[in-house]
């Protein structure tokens, strides 16, 4: 089984030393020309200050993240599972698993971005700030720059397995995978939006401590059941997950 997620804006501090940026050492090398593009593209925006944070919609207080991307090629890096931080990566808490379940966890997660397309927790990226409803004067609009690299390179990947995607709309446009399976989480019959990124990361840690290996949606909903989840199928690839607690 892979498992979708989304980055977070939040990200942790830039490390002050540390290996540099090298794409041919990222995940799914075959989307290094893809990257490139965008880095470059990034690198070169943040000469323009004034123009950098009117591409990146961002006000003038955020001025110092804009920045950052002028060094993606010469900052320090740390790896994806370290760098994203926010509400649903607290309640996953990849920095605390250990043994067979990171090695999962490793195996399983892509991280889907503005910037790098999708990486694996291990992938040492710098500190950035890029969104995917970015368009830049190179790549363009990124989420169809994504929608032309991603497909042919994830569906490879995945195969026959099945796909938990817990993207947020934006990031799930750039690939729909055919074996897709897609979780909802309600309270009270409706649909929560903080508690939502903390119970999805939860669900991830439950699933990847426990080894699960679902390969159809109705053996994910088990799945999720047998770890005491309250889960209907509002579809046959749709799921509710139900909290009792906000």
């Amino acid at each position: 089984m892979l498992i979708l997620l989304p980055p977070s804006e939040g990200k942790a501090a830039a490390p002050r030393r540390g290996a540099a940026l090298d794409l041919d050492r990222l995940s799914l090398p075959a989307l290094s020309d893809a990257r490139t593009t965008v880095v470059d593209d990034l690198v070169k925006l943040s000469g323009d200050p004034a123009l950098a944070l009117t591409t990146l919609g961002l006000t003038p207080g955020l001025a110092d993240e804009a920045a950052r991307n002028e060094a993606l090629r010469t900052a320090p890096t740390l790896p994806a599972a370290a760098l994203y931080t926010g509400v649903l990566y607290d309640a996953l808490g990849l920095a605390s698993l250990t043994g067979p379940a990171l090695a999962r966890a490793r195996k399983q997660l892509l991280i889907f971005s503005g910037l790098w397309g999708a990486v694996r927790p291990a992938d040492r990226i710098p500190s950035y700030r890029c969104s995917i409803g970015v368009r830049l004067p190179t790549a363009g609009p990124l989420a169809a720059h994504w929608r032309t690299a991603l497909p042919p390179v994830l569906d490879e990947l995945a195969g026959d397995a099945l796909v938990l995607d817990l993207r947020s709309s934006a990031y799930a446009s750039t690939w729909t995978p055919h074996n897709g399976v897609t979780v909802r989480v309600l309270h009270g019959g409706k649909v929560v939006s903080h508690f939502n990124k903390a119970t999805k990361g939860r669900i991830v840690r439950a699933l990847v401590l426990a080894g699960a290996r679902p390969r159809t949606p109705a053996a994910l909903a088990t799945a999720l059941r047998e770890l005491g989840y309250t889960v209907d199928a509002r579809t046959p690839r749709e799921l509710d997950v139900t909290v009792e607690a906000l």
